[in-house]
């Protein structure tokens, strides 16, 4: 990429901005290297289909058990709002209105996803399972389990998936109006957010939303390497 292919665009960049373009550049590498990590867990350990199966899960290991429920995803969907908020400063004064609700998006979806996956506090039930003193105690955290799993795919899963979504397309609106991320990236963006609706079709939902997640990765990738080059760039 030619460093000097938005020299016209950084002259307008404000040097107080280098911390949070170096972090939200981190954020996005983090983001996508918890795909691959991700897909080798889905592949590697069979999901438990009750709450009895993730406690003896997390009881053989804690690690395991936290990779399994998505416990990264958490962490990435912390981590992202730096990212959305670096991208926020970074093309505001070409639409402000659409950055300030792909940031709005950002944090709700966050709060969302906390919510749809509770690793913590399955690992929390299947230490106290473990040690419980009765059948009466252990019904009564397995139905707390049960109640966990109930959520995975609930609602606020589907809210935080499909605001993802949409920020994955409506962010690009604002990098084809300015010169700080080429068109190529912009235009990952839009596939991987597009594709990732693909989850609600009939029978082949699944893998068409598997196929966005390959361009979110190569747009996690450009993303970073651009805000990388912000970072340094602007004084």
């Amino acid at each position: 990429m030619n460093s000097n292919y938005y020299a016209s665009d950084l002259s307008n960049a404000e040097g107080r901005w280098n911390l949070l373009y170096k972090l939200g550049g981190a954020a996005s590498l983090l983001t996508f290297l918890y795909i691959p990590l991700q897909i080798i867990t889905f592949m590697t350990v069979p999901e438990p289909t009750d709450a009895i199966g993730w406690f003896t899960l997390f009881q053989k290991s804690n690690l395991q058990g936290l990779l399994s429920y998505e416990f990264l995803f958490i962490v990435t969907s912390v981590t992202g709002i730096i990212t959305t908020l670096a991208l926020y400063v970074a093309l505001k004064r070409y639409n402000e209105s659409i950055m300030l609700i792909a940031l709005s998006f950002s944090i709700i979806g966050t709060v969302c996803i906390i919510v749809a996956r509770p690793a913590i506090d399955m690992l929390y039930l299947s230490n106290q399972y473990i040690a419980a003193a009765s059948d009466a105690e252990r019904v009564i955290y397995q139905t707390a389990g049960e109640t966990l799993l109930a959520m995975r795919h609930g609602s606020a899963f589907h809210v935080c998936y499909n605001l993802a979504n949409i920020n994955l397309i409506i962010i690009p609106l604002a990098m084809l109006r300015s010169k700080i991320f080429n068109k190529a990236t912009a235009y990952m963006g839009i596939l991987a957010g597009l594709l990732g609706f693909g989850l609600y079709i009939p029978v082949i939902g699944v893998w068409v939303s598997v196929l966005s997640v390959v361009f979110m990765g190569i747009w996690d990738i450009l993303i970073a390497i651009r805000l990388f080059q912000l970072g340094k760039s602007v004084s």
